[in-house]
């Protein structure tokens, strides 16, 4: 127990100098850190989809593949309590007796030993041909072979982590890997396993890989922000321009956007219709209330605009983009916008 005759001021660098980052992980995960793959304890999970490593920094994580998060000792403890990041501190200084009102009695923490392995967990995957199967599902979605090369998506035989066997395709579950190129000379990896009911996603890119937006013209009139690959490259085969954050509940920098707001003339928020699609378009439009945000109506019975495809076919997917249009239309009196066989033209 430390005493003070006054209050410390609770920073990262006054609890690093108290206690080493291992032992902050160990004790709010409840595991040691070492070296491997294992379950996550911060949720239910069969599957072994969570290491450590050290960062270039020297910050040592937390990775979740199956969630994208990658947590440092203090983001660990804001994701088991849900809390902000001084709430974080607060609790972390509280409980190891940092503070006047820490309890008197405390759980017992053993120092733990620094952790060594200075290398990033990757995945890498072997690649086979699409079946064709697999052909007609991306088809249904209006994706077609030569779409998928051109945002380079892959059918996965077999998948590692960490070197180790991950997940092998099976007929009546295959898996497909989305290349965003090499970063540090690791792979980067977005793995999708849509026959999956939980965790159909891995990944080892950054948080703020913008999916899709290697593949953008140099400018044009429409731009849709949506929130999968899936979405994007739907949109794609029917001649619109999109992209899509690492996931729903991530948005694009304020410097990419501005960068965008000058290639495009409108930007078209498209998420799911889902609450938490709606919640975080609600939080997006209150931030850039310039954004044009848009719903699918959940009466069609889809949640986006690639099962909207799939449900209704291409020329009923037209349809109802050309409607939105005609209603955008009635609200920007005297713009000559239309939609025009493929592409969105003036």
């Amino acid at each position: 127990m430390f005493n003070y005759t006054f209050e410390p001021k609770i920073t990262k660098e006054f609890l690093l100098s108290k206690n080493n980052e291992e032992t902050y992980m160990t004790y709010y995960l409840g595991i040691p850190v070492k070296k491997g793959l294992f379950k996550s304890p911060l949720r239910s999970d069969n599957h072994v989809t969570c290491s450590f490593f050290r960062g270039k920094s020297g910050n040592l994580y937390f990775k979740d593949f199956a969630s994208g998060k990658c947590l440092t000792f203090e983001g660990v403890v804001m994701e088991k309590y849900n809390c902000n990041y001084h709430t974080a501190l607060k609790i972390i200084a509280k409980d190891f007796g940092y503070t006047k009102d820490s309890p008197v009695k405390k759980v017992a923490v053993k120092i733990q030993p620094k952790f060594e392995e200075e290398k990033q967990t990757f995945i890498q995957i072997e690649a086979k041909d699409f079946s064709e199967s697999e052909l007609k599902w991306w088809g249904s979605f209006g994706i077609t072979k030569d779409i998928l090369y051109k945002f380079k998506v892959y059918s996965c035989n077999t998948v590692f982590l960490n070197g180790n066997i991950y997940a092998q395709s099976a007929q009546h579950s295959p898996i497909y890997g989305y290349y965003f190129g090499k970063k540090e000379n690791i792979e980067q990896w977005r793995i999708y396993m849509p026959k999956r009911k939980e965790f159909r996603f891995i990944g080892n890119v950054p948080t703020k890989t913008i999916q899709g937006y290697k593949q953008l013209p140099k400018n044009g009139k429409l731009l849709v922000i949506t929130k999968s690959m899936k979405d994007t490259m739907c949109l794609y085969s029917m001649g619109i321009p999109a992209i899509a954050p690492n996931s729903e509940t991530q948005f694009v920098s304020d410097k990419v956007l501005e960068e965008l707001k000058q290639r495009f003339k409108y930007i078209v928020l498209l998420y799911d219709n889902d609450l938490t699609g709606i919640r975080f378009a609600n939080k997006i439009r209150k931030q850039h209330p310039e954004l044009i945000v848009s719903i699918i109506p959940r009466n069609t019975g889809a949640k986006d605009i690639s099962d909207y495809y799939h449900m209704y076919g291409r020329k009923g997917t037209q349809e109802f983009i050309t409607n939105y249009i005609k209603k955008f239309k009635e609200n920007e009196k005297g713009e000559n916008f239309k939609y025009l066989g493929n592409c969105f033209l003036s």
